[in-house]
């Protein structure tokens, strides 16, 4: 399963979420050589085709960008740096006047909207009311049956000129109370301006937050280095204690030497009681198209009857009887719900709906870890966190009671997570 990943340099987005975070940071590690390890090998090959004569060698074509700098009197690039050079004024003064200039002009924009909003009120006022005097001296004129229109035009002309004249009164009054106004709200706006800008200066404080914050993401960045190393030393040391105790995958081509008649093999898959001890059993041809991944329950079913059962995968060592962690095709909510009121290292092997393999999922002292294990071969390994390699999965769970999975999470498998319900969860592997 590495392997794939490692050529097509792709993972699935849901078999990356069911990986821990250190399965995770190892992946990429992982990737990332792939990368260079594939860079490396392109710039050989192309180094080598053009000294044999292949290729041509790579001409840089000239490039019409360029950059030119301003030279000043003696020479030098020209450098100006505002408030010091002759006849600038001082910074402070500069951003006095700008925050001026700004309550200014914002302070004129809101007198402008006032005064069109005050404007357009006094024409309707002074509209209505003219409009209200017409109509009343048209009807006095209509009572006197149109007597002395002259007299009735001078007036409506002198009535027309007092509202004229009280209309210009009113606009004046109008425009004083605006700029007063105008000149009001321009002072409060420049000292909201002056306090905010005052307030975005860094205080001393906040200076030696950000000194403290630096501080801490460079001891992260080491603190990750000294991981990064201690990872490193771990798969080397579990490279030779794999070795040492002979669960390398190699063992498997041991089993399937020995053999095994098919009268045991027939025993095996219904669970008929034997005389004499349980032999090895031999590894059957496959005589079915396993797909790239999972698909259904039914296609994983019938992977781990025509691959899995062969090699034993659930039983304890040298025995019929199922192993105490071993769990069928259950999800992960009812992996950590079986292991909810358990001790830290605590531990189940359930069948991945994912991967061609298991999850083991992990107790410990506030929550769970999850680990997949690929079986997609003719090992059992942790997929991206354990390099070791194992010939049975009984060997790796073995194996993990006394060596840690990894160095940053130490854990330990102690005790096995058994079933809860009846029939077990894994009935429908065996029938």
């Amino acid at each position: 399963m590495l392997q794939q990943i490692l050529h097509d340099m792709y993972i699935d987005p849901e078999l990356l979420a069911e990986l821990s975070d250190v399965q995770k940071h190892i992946l990429f590690y992982k990737m990332r050589e792939e990368q260079l390890r594939r860079w490396r090998e392109r710039e050989a090959w192309e180094a080598l085709a053009q000294v044999e004569g292949l290729r041509p060698p790579k001409v840089k074509r000239a490039s019409d960008k360029h950059i030119q700098w301003l030279l000043g009197a003696d020479g030098e690039v020209w450098v100006w740096i505002m408030g010091e050079g002759p006849g600038d004024k001082p910074y402070e003064e500069i951003s006095e006047e700008l925050i001026a200039e700004r309550a200014r002009l914002q302070a004129q924009q809101e007198a402008e909207e006032l005064w069109r909003q005050k404007e357009a009120e006094i024409t309707k006022n002074f509209r209505d009311a003219l409009a209200n005097e017409k109509a009343r001296i048209l009807a006095e004129k209509w009572k006197v049956e149109m007597e002395d229109r002259k007299a009735a035009k001078v007036l409506e002309e002198r009535i027309h000129e007092e509202f004229k004249r009280k209309e210009e009164e009113e606009r004046k009054r109008g425009e004083e109370q605006i700029r007063l106004q105008e000149e009001q709200r321009a002072k409060e706006l420049y000292w909201t301006l002056k306090q905010a800008q005052l307030q975005s200066h860094p205080s001393e404080k906040e200076e030696r937050e950000w000194e403290e914050q630096l501080r801490r993401s460079k001891a992260a960045d080491e603190e990750r280095s000294r991981r990064a190393q201690r990872a490193r030393d771990e798969y080397q040391r579990h490279s030779l204690r794999a070795i040492q105790k002979g669960t390398v995958a190699g063992l498997s081509s041991r089993f399937r030497e020995l053999g095994q008649s098919h009268e045991q093999e027939a025993r095996l898959y219904h669970h008929l009681p034997g005389p004499g001890p349980l032999s090895p059993l031999a590894v059957p041809g496959r005589t079915w198209e396993r797909p790239l991944r999972p698909v259904s329950r039914e296609v994983i079913v019938r992977w781990f009857k025509e691959e899995q059962l062969p090699r034993r995968a659930g039983f304890e060592r040298n025995t019929k009887a199922i192993a105490p962690w071993f769990h069928g095709i259950i999800s992960r909510e009812d992996a950590e719900d079986l292991l909810e009121n358990m001790t830290e290292g605590a531990f189940l092997v359930r069948v991945s709906e994912k991967i061609w393999g298991y999850t083991l999922s992990y107790r410990l002292q506030k929550g769970f870890k999850h680990f997949l294990v690929d079986a997609s071969g003719d090992f059992y390994s942790f997929l991206g966190v354990d390099p070791n390699r194992h010939a049975t999965l009984t060997d790796l769970i073995d194996f993990h009671k006394e060596e840690i999975i990894t160095v940053s999470g130490g854990e330990l498998l102690q005790e096995p997570c058994g079933q809860r319900d009846s029939p077990p969860d894994y009935h429908l592997l065996f029938e």
